[in-house]
């Protein structure tokens, strides 16, 4: 049977556009769709939220608070584009805007979000959303379903696999193809597994968007 023949598994993911490790995760996932019978899910979470609302900003330097305040601005049009057409916009658009942000390493272009939702067939007018709390709500609402259960002490990238929310895997690359598949493998072998909670080992290199 082909993985077109298998009904696909959704996998919810949660993700802030502004963040690189949730870009590097999210495009392996796109690669195991390639190779499993799943399909990402993608739902909208907020670091700006998450480190200046619920852990109230506690510990940032300088510099990271305003890249937070900073941060609210895609997620937003993301929220708008996805009350505007759906939440099936949400893919293309992140993918759209992460590849202006991190391939294309523009993150501090004014014109990312206006081209990426002009590449999505989506008004410019939305770009406007960037700046107005007009969809907060929404962006609560979407974060607030991952990390109810999760936990305040992660960040993105977050998925659900069985019935699992995790936070990670946290990639430097995306693995490509049968690898990507063996990574899922494990992945949702370990999230199956009843009273599981964490590996994690410190970080020594930066992600790659190659």
């Amino acid at each position: 049977m082909t993985t077109e023949e298998q009904e696909l598994t959704g996998v919810p993911f949660w993700f802030d556009p502004l963040c690189p490790w949730a870009w590097v995760t999210s495009r392996w996932l796109l690669e195991v769709e390639k190779v499993r019978p799943v399909r990402a899910d993608w739902r909208i979470m907020s670091l700006a939220y998450l480190n200046l609302d619920q852990r109230e900003g506690k510990g940032l330097s300088d510099d990271y608070r305003a890249l937070m305040e900073e941060a609210w601005g895609s997620v937003r049009v993301c929220a708008a584009a996805a009350e505007h057409a759906g939440r099936d916009v949400l893919g293309p658009l992140y993918t759209a805007i992460g590849t202006r942000l991190h391939n294309q390493r523009r993150r501090e272009d004014p014109t990312v979000l206006t081209e990426a939702l002009a590449e999505t067939g989506l008004p410019a007018s939305l770009a406007s959303a960037a700046t107005s709390t007009e969809f907060d709500q929404l962006i609560k609402d979407s974060h607030d379903e991952a990390f109810n259960e999760v936990g305040l002490d992660v960040g993105t990238p977050i998925l659900r696999v069985g019935g699992t929310a995790l936070f990670g895997p946290v990639l430097r690359q995306a693995p490509r193809g049968e690898a990507a598949g063996r990574l899922w493998d494990g992945l949702f072998m370990v999230a199956s597994t009843d009273g599981f909670f964490e590996l994690k080992r410190s970080r020594d290199s930066k992600p790659s968007f190659e």
